[in-house]
């Protein structure tokens, strides 16, 4: 996932896949604009997560959390790539996860902080866990299991079509 710290780019798409667009020139009610639609799931994702695991925690919060129970020790910088957030919004989150006492932030040299779950964090998460999928598995449930792999498969793509291309990396060689 990539920082937010600059607009995405679109990536250039194919006139034929703009021709073929369901989207009306003009006319579109809000219930069928896609903005709309994403927000509204948004909503609902975020509610059912409350409804599961109260209001503690955020859906973000939790991001934040099981991606330093993955890579312990991750630098803030990364950790925004990791989870798709600006870093500022990154440290912001950081610091009031820290003052819940369930990270630890190490400064490390030229002003980085490497991050690191404690005991009361890992806690929270093993708390948490046994109810992710059940409440996955609600939220999806209006849907044909056919359908909620569809859903999850066009989620992914659109979230990967639409991630800014990652910068190249100069690896110093002059090209051949």
């Amino acid at each position: 996932m990539a920082r937010r710290d600059t607009p995405p780019t679109t990536p250039p798409r194919p006139a034929a896949a703009v021709a073929a667009s369901p989207i009306p020139d003009s006319g579109i009610t809000l219930q069928a604009e896609p903005g709309h639609l994403i927000r509204r799931a948004h909503q609902l994702a975020v509610s059912t997560f409350h409804d599961s695991h109260g209001r503690q925690i955020t859906p973000v919060q939790y991001a934040i959390l099981r991606a330093l129970q993955d890579t312990p020790g991750i630098d803030q910088v990364t950790l925004a790539d990791k989870v798709a957030l600006d870093t500022s919004t990154t440290a912001d989150i950081a610091t009031r996860l820290e003052s819940k006492g369930w990270i630890v932030r190490e400064l490390l040299p030229r002003r980085q902080r490497a991050l690191h779950l404690t005991p009361e964090g890992e806690a929270v998460l093993a708390d948490m866990l046994p109810r992710v999928v059940p409440m996955y598995r609600q939220l999806l449930a209006p849907l044909a299991p056919a359908e909620q792999a569809e859903f999850l498969r066009l989620l992914r793509k659109f979230v990967l079509l639409n991630e800014p291309a990652a910068p190249e990396q100069n690896s110093g060689k002059p090209e051949a």
